[in-house]
């Protein structure tokens, strides 16, 4: 009898020990604020680019973790409420994208971490002290975009050698407007391009903005990557096409019919941002954790859209796109 009593006392141990270290590692019905500068709708694909990240690390939300969204709907003087009353609401964490929704997250808390999923430059736009150590409460990823959108110009060079007068849209409520517009400016320089800018607030600024483009005959816009471009891409890339505009921006551009899509893969961006998640949830400090820079874009083309316009697009170009709508 004493010899089964010993076995069934190593048997249960046996059975306890994994489940203790499981519990240890990772904790149960963790509680996610999830700050969204634009819409549901629009941050679709890249929720579930988040969603399936949680999996990864075995959360599923409903199940061992709860998410709980606010979304701005692009209207950027939300975001410090919407941010204030996740707070409220006693999240553990606090995911959100942007230099608009960074800057509120940080307003509203010095204690609660803050995964930024993906952003511009955070030193310069004040969201952390450095890449290397962020410190505070916060950390995430970051794509530089005002080097991207810098880039963009010299790809519609590229792409249209004669190119002389290039549109580009600004958000004058995205605090990151103004180092992407100054790194623009330098590209543009050196490429002999003349750059005009287009300071919008609104969706309703559109049709005049482009009427303007097309009365000082601009030959090219680049959109940008903020949510208000991203909700409304779908008429920037109808506008660009009525004026006989080449259109570049991030991906959403060519997949809704514009030209040219040259950024990071926002989507993966928003699925490794659970790692980031993961981690803090098992005890590590976001000020330890370095901020993730992208290293690989994506160059998307869409040809079809480029003929509608009676544009041949460079064969080289066509060559080293990862994706080429036909």
């Amino acid at each position: 009898m004493r010899r089964r009593d010993f076995i069934k006392r190593i048997a249960g141990a046996g059975v306890a020990w994994p489940l203790v270290a499981r519990a240890q590692q990772r904790p149960t019905k963790s509680v996610i604020g999830f700050l969204g500068t634009a819409s549901l709708t629009t941050f679709a694909a890249r929720l579930e680019g988040f969603r399936l990240g949680l999996r990864d690390f075995g959360y599923v939300e409903g199940t061992n973790i709860t998410v709980v969204y606010r979304f701005a709907e692009g209207h950027y003087e939300r975001l410090p409420e919407l941010a204030a009353d996740l707070v409220r609401s006693k999240v553990d964490l606090i995911v959100t994208h942007g230099t608009p929704g960074g800057l509120a997250a940080k307003a509203a808390t010095t204690t609660i971490p803050i995964v930024i999923a993906s952003q511009g430059d955070p030193v310069a736009n004040g969201i952390v002290a450095s890449i290397a150590r962020p410190g505070g409460n916060i950390t995430g990823q970051s794509f530089f975009n005002p080097e991207l959108r810098a880039k963009r110009i010299e790809v519609l060079k590229e792409v249209m050698p004669q190119l002389t007068h290039v549109a580009v849209i600004i958000n004058v409520d995205n605090p990151a407007s103004g180092p992407e517009l100054q790194a623009m400016e330098t590209a543009a320089q050196a490429l002999n391009i003349k750059l005009q800018a287009f300071r919008l607030r609104e969706a309703s600024e559109l049709v005049s903005a482009f009427e303007q483009m097309e009365q000082t005959h601009a030959e090219a816009v680049e959109t940008g990557d903020d949510p208000v471009s991203i909700v409304n891409v779908g008429a920037i890339v109808a506008l660009a096409a009525r004026g006989r505009l080449l259109s570049i921006g991030p991906e959403e551009v060519p997949r809704a019919g514009g030209i040219i899509g040259y950024g990071a893969d926002i989507v993966a961006l928003f699925r490794r941002a659970a790692f980031f998640v993961d981690k803090i949830l098992k005890g590590a400090n976001p000020g330890d954790l370095p901020i993730e820079r992208v290293s690989k874009f994506q160059f998307i083309l869409n040809r079809k859209a480029a003929k509608a316009l009676g544009f041949e697009l460079p064969v080289a170009t066509l060559l080293r796109a990862d994706e080429v709508i036909e």
